[in-house]
């Protein structure tokens, strides 16, 4: 591995467009209010922070080449050639109690067509208490059949979208379907780019356990010309025998933005897999009680970890193009570990939502 002491044309231009467009809005501190407003914004001080601490990286890493920064190895597919960053976390995870959430996914009687709350509480009064005891049932008997059918077979997507159908996709049912997986399958993902629409990802992160750590490889873009290779890398974590994503907010932009950059380059999207998106769950579980619902704040609040020399996520490009600028490998260090502590807490967030919910005790 080399730094890169020159920037070929592709990276030039995304730096370029970096600098010309800044997708953020810098807010007063604690102007709350504005918040509501800006999709995407860093307080003030964040921002006066984040400057001088790039221009403190830039002084300290003048003149050191990649491999003295970075101890990556080449990753080389199809699409050419990146490099990965390994590192391993302990971390303590919960086992579902898969009895207790099959007892209560089956005494879910809403779940049949038809039957909302007031239904319920009538028929279970009548002696109908599981879906099991509808099939003998003259009107949902068929329906009763169909969800029995589908929470059989065992197809954690299926049994996933019956009960986000019935409920909504953050109901804590959903997260009972993990125990349909071992702690292995889970893959915690998270991506860093240069902007909020059709830009490259210059970072991947993707984490699973191991021997009771938290694997974490990130895929390290040293030109945005590295994009296609550090996909593929990235899909390959994805195609396991039974996986499930874990991500914060990819739904609505880790996992489409991932689709949009595979199809830039005319490859295939993953297929479907189980996706249990944090956000959703940790809204459902914190709305109104802590200020901000972002991972930062919520690993502050709920997993006691504070950051330090953080770069804020909506800053990255900024680092990123700094990087290309100069040279200068030192604006990537705190994009990596943004990366990996995000991932990490991630992980952490997850395992305590599912131990909360349904944790065998």
């Amino acid at each position: 591995m080399t730094a890169t002491h020159h920037t070929p044309r592709a990276g030039l231009l995304w730096q370029q467009c970096v600098q010309g467009m800044r997708e953020y809005e810098v807010i007063r501190d604690g102007n709350v209010f504005c918040t509501n407003f800006s999709s995407s914004f860093v307080f003030s001080s964040e921002y006066e922070e984040a400057r001088r601490y790039l221009a403190s990286l830039l002084t300290q890493y003048e003149g050191m080449s990649f491999n003295s920064v970075f101890d990556g190895t080449e990753v080389e597919n199809d699409g050419g050639t990146c490099v990965v960053q390994k590192s391993r976390h302990a971390l303590a995870h919960h086992d579902v109690a898969n009895l207790r959430f099959r007892d209560e996914i089956t005494q879910d009687l809403s779940l049949v067509h038809g039957i909302g709350p007031v239904t319920q509480q009538k028929l279970k009064q009548r002696g109908y208490v599981t879906i099991s005891d509808l099939c003998q049932h003259p009107r949902y008997r068929a329906d009763a059949e169909e969800v029995l059918s589908c929470l059989s077979d065992g197809n954690t997507c299926e049994i996933m979208h019956l009960i986000g159908r019935r409920h909504s996709q953050s109901h804590h049912s959903i997260l009972g379907t993990t125990g349909m997986h071992e702690p292995e399958d889970f893959v915690f993902f998270d991506i860093e780019t240069l902007g909020l629409f059709s830009r490259p990802i210059i970072l991947f992160g993707i984490a699973s356990l191991e021997n009771g750590h938290l694997s974490v490889d990130q895929y390290l873009l040293r030109d945005v010309e590295e994009e296609q290779a550090a996909l593929l890398a990235t899909v390959e974590h994805l195609s396991g025998d039974h996986p499930a994503l874990v991500t914060f907010n990819g739904k609505s932009f880790d996992l489409p933005y991932l689709a949009d950059r595979l199809a830039y380059y005319g490859r295939g999207s993953p297929g479907v897999i189980p996706h249990y998106d944090m956000l959703h769950f940790s809204r459902r579980r914190w709305k109104g009680e802590f200020p901000s619902l972002r991972l930062t704040a919520l690993e502050k609040e709920i997993l006691g970890i504070s950051r330090s020399k953080d770069v804020p996520g909506q800053m990255v490009p900024e680092f990123y193009a700094a990087y290309q600028r100069s040279g200068n490998c030192g604006p990537l260090v705190p994009i990596l570990e943004h990366n990996r502590q995000d991932v990490v807490s991630l992980a952490l967030l997850f395992f305590h939502l599912v131990g909360e919910s349904y944790g065998c005790t």
